[in-house]
């Protein structure tokens, strides 16, 4: 019988191209990856996979196969689908994901909420970034994903995902507050074009969107320090050490020495929650959005 693991590897190297892309979609090492093709190929005892130059290609047999795995992958996300909505009630296990300030900002009026109105959902939040969250929920290790993009910014998501838009967070510009801009009503961007700047660290999509926002504004950036928290980036901000861009969601209180002041042309993150198409008629989803929009009004509403 064939493997249903090895089934979802093999679609995973037909849908991105590559034993690489197949491995970054699924969270693990390309080896792996190939350990399960060859596997895949001793059971049906047939090649699935053949050389093309430097890269690889989809045997007949591979492409054959490979068409049966999206059908057999998408035919057990719709009998869970199924299931849950002929009994018509919000129950089961829901496993999220968001990038860490939705999950400060939104996740816990919004577990809060499911766990009151829904009491047999077992509703569990891990943070991750989005490019963690979106190759785990499209190989269906996680149920529903929080992501963002920047208003010039967009966020490109692999077909066969559902979104809505949950929330747009306005980001202001965080100085330290003896800066010679910490009193002005708004500012722009160009205004530091001297300054230094405490970032995301590089690699990652808001670090990528401040390079371009920056650049597209004729302004060379000058990355002085790089932190993954918000928290962190305003601690830096707060002794001096460079201007940071600083989101609204999940803030909170804004430390001793900085000044945050809004931008004249505003910056904002579209906020959304991303599922799987085939997982669109799951109430235990459905409930989650619903969970996540309120308590969007309530950041919203102050």
């Amino acid at each position: 019988m064939l493997n249903l693991d090895r089934l979802r590897t093999l679609h995973a190297v037909a849908t991105h191209g590559s034993v690489g892309g197949a491995a970054d979609a699924l969270h693990v090492t390309t080896s792996a990856v190939s350990q399960q093709m060859a596997k895949l190929e001793r059971e049906t005892g047939q090649p699935l996979l053949a050389r093309n130059g430097r890269g690889i290609r989809l045997t007949d047999a591979g492409r054959l196969l490979a068409g049966h795995a999206g059908r057999i992958l998408s035919q057990l996300e719709l009998a869970h689908t199924e299931l849950e909505a002929q009994r018509g009630q919000v129950v089961g296990e829901l496993l999220l994901a968001a990038f860490p300030t939705a999950a400060r900002g939104l996740f816990p009026a919004a577990l809060a909420q499911l766990r009151q109105a829904h009491p047999q959902l077992r509703a569990r939040l891990t943070e991750r970034e989005h490019a963690e969250s979106v190759p785990l929920l499209v190989r269906g290790d996680i149920d529903l994903a929080v992501v963002l993009d920047w208003h010039n910014r967009p966020l490109s998501l692999p077909s066969g995902l559902a979104k809505a838009p949950l929330h747009d967070d306005i980001a202001d510009v965080a100085m330290p507050a003896g800066h010679p801009l910490a009193g002005r009503p708004h500012v722009t961007l160009v205004d530091f074009a001297e300054d230094e700047w405490v970032s995301w660290p590089e690699g990652e999509f808001c670090h990528d969107w401040l390079m371009f926002t920056l650049r597209s504004a004729g302004i060379e950036p000058r990355i002085a320090h790089q932190a993954e928290e918000h928290h962190t980036q305003l601690a830096l901000v707060a002794r001096g050490l460079g201007v940071a861009v600083a989101p609204r969601l999940g803030r909170g209180t804004v430390p001793d020495g900085v000044a945050v002041v809004p931008v004249q042309h505003t910056m904002q993150r579209h906020v959304y929650a991303i599922w799987r198409e085939d997982a669109d008629r799951r109430p235990s989803i459905r409930a989650a959005v619903d969970a996540l929009r309120q308590a969007a009004r309530e950041v919203e509403a102050g």
